[in-house]
């Protein structure tokens, strides 16, 4: 099992940036593709980002693509979200989770999931 937490969100003009990181526990974190998801007030859970336990294979949604970069650190048990030329539709809850099997894209694919951290960017 893996209990994740996530932590560096924050309030941001557009334009700028911010690092989400989710800490993980457990000794099995480096065995687990990693994921980050979004929410924003009124509109489903979306995928953004997600990255294969070794690092060696990335996927991003097409709407973060060239301005967010995922990343992760096993010896920490960390993943990380870097952010750039945030813009305010990036306004929402964001969750890291780990991925099991099936469609890297959708939820149904993730076993575990943190309680999110809320990243607001204002015009």
């Amino acid at each position: 099992q893996v209990q994740l937490v996530e932590s560096g969100g924050g309030l941001v003009q557009a334009g700028g940036s911010l690092r989400l990181s989710c800490a993980a526990s457990g000794r099995t974190f480096s065995t687990y593709a990693m994921g980050w998801f979004r929410q924003a007030p009124g509109k489903e859970r979306e995928f953004v980002a997600r990255i294969s336990w070794n690092s060696g294979t990335t996927y991003y949604a097409d709407s973060v693509k060239g301005r967010f970069t995922i990343s992760r650190d096993n010896a920490k048990n960390t993943m990380y979200l870097q952010m750039n030329s945030l813009k305010p539709e990036d306004t929402a809850v964001y969750y890291c989770a780990a991925y099991r099997s099936g469609s890297y894209y959708s939820m149904a694919g993730y076993d575990y999931w943190g309680q999110g951290t809320q990243v607001t960017v204002s015009s």
